[in-house]
């Protein structure tokens, strides 16, 4: 007896992206208002990182509340239903849970369950991640159309004292569907990670570090309760950075990256409409346009500068104000680089839509 043949799903030629959302907060911090905590000036602070005002969300506004609102708009403007969404893949790493994933709950809350839904984890390159593995899903016709969310709520993880990366910081969600397309709307993807520097981005503490000093303190009759509160505050995870290393290592070894993913995509940097990298940094931002020799009419994305740094909500975002700002940008080629904690990072060329 012969082993049947398992049925497969119809590839499609390629995807695209159909409909993009952003959610941005009402709760604008200026840089006066940063250097109440930190001793810097409005001056330093646009000079430095091209910064003057960043969005930061509400206590009540939780990671699920930006991510629905981007999420909503992203499938209006795509012209489809909820229920058509094959799959939701949210890139965050300020979701206060490690488990259930945010997506099983945004999905639920924007009537796409069923579908499967998961986080991914990658940092600045999460959205760009997202972007890569939708498009496999799509292509392979696992997914007919696959909801990518990158959203950020890292108000909640800083330490607003904290002079390395605190001021840089907002939140906010950005969302596209990518869907079919009978020609590639999205290139291939240039992904990877560094290791070695990977404790360039990160936490202060662990959560272990948290729980070591609370069971100390529960067993320690001489630990006042107030100095026990004080210190177990102190160990609460805050983000922080090695600023020169994660400088050198963003305008160096990303411009390679840049410059692949326009190879890989067939293409050359005249071909382009926009470059949108993740907004890291100004100066940053504007280096790698030097390095990618991009001509004058290329629009360079710089919503860094009202947005502040938004980890995984970024890229969506200034493509989303690019695309709102310049119309005549839609069906136009967009380059678009992630990279951040890990180190991580992720390009591709995509079409606008």
């Amino acid at each position: 007896m012969s082993t049947p043949t398992l049925k497969q799903h119809t590839a499609r030629t390629g995807s695209r992206i159909w409909g993009i959302g952003a959610f941005r907060p009402e709760v604008i911090v200026t840089n006066e208002d940063v250097c109440q905590w930190i001793d810097s000036s409005d001056e330093w602070i646009r000079q430095r990182t091209g910064i003057i005002t960043r969005h930061r969300a509400p206590r009540e506004v939780s990671v699920v509340d930006m991510a629905v609102g981007a999420g909503a708009e992203a499938i209006s403007k795509a012209g489809i239903e909820a229920s058509q969404i094959g799959a939701v893949l949210v890139s965050t790493v300020t979701h206060p849970y490690a488990t259930p994933s945010a997506a099983a709950l945004i999905a639920e809350k924007l009537g796409a369950a069923p579908a499967p839904a998961y986080d991914i984890s990658a940092a600045c390159a999460g959205y760009c991640y997202g972007i890569a593995q939708a498009d496999a899903l799509v292509r392979a016709g696992t997914a007919e159309y696959v909801l990518v969310i990158g959203v950020e709520k890292l108000s909640d993880v800083i330490d607003n004292h904290e002079r390395t990366i605190s001021f840089l910081l907002g939140d906010g969600a950005g969302a596209v569907i990518i869907g079919p397309s009978d020609e590639p709307g999205i290139g291939p993807s240039v992904w990877g990670s560094d290791g070695s520097k990977w404790d360039a981005i990160g936490m202060t503490h662990s959560l272990m570090d948290v729980r070591d000093f609370s069971e100390h303190a529960m067993k320690a009759d001489d630990v006042e309760s107030a100095a026990a509160d004080e210190a177990h505050a102190t160990l609460w995870p805050t983000l922080r950075q090695d600023g020169q290393t994660v400088y050198r290592w963003a305008v160096w070894e990303m411009a390679k990256m840049a410059k692949k993913a326009l190879d890989e995509a067939g293409i050359t940097a005249g071909d382009l409409g926009a470059f949108v990298p993740h907004q890291a940094n100004m100066r940053i931002i504007d280096e790698l346009a030097k390095q990618l020799k991009l001509p004058e009419y290329v629009l360079i994305a710089r919503d860094i500068a009202e947005a502040g740094n938004t980890s995984a909500a970024s890229i969506p975002l200034a493509t989303h104000r690019l695309l709102a700002e310049n119309p005549e940008l839609s069906g136009k080629l967009s380059l678009q680089i992630g990279f951040g904690a890990g180190l991580v990072f992720g390009a591709q060329v995509v079409r606008l839509p």
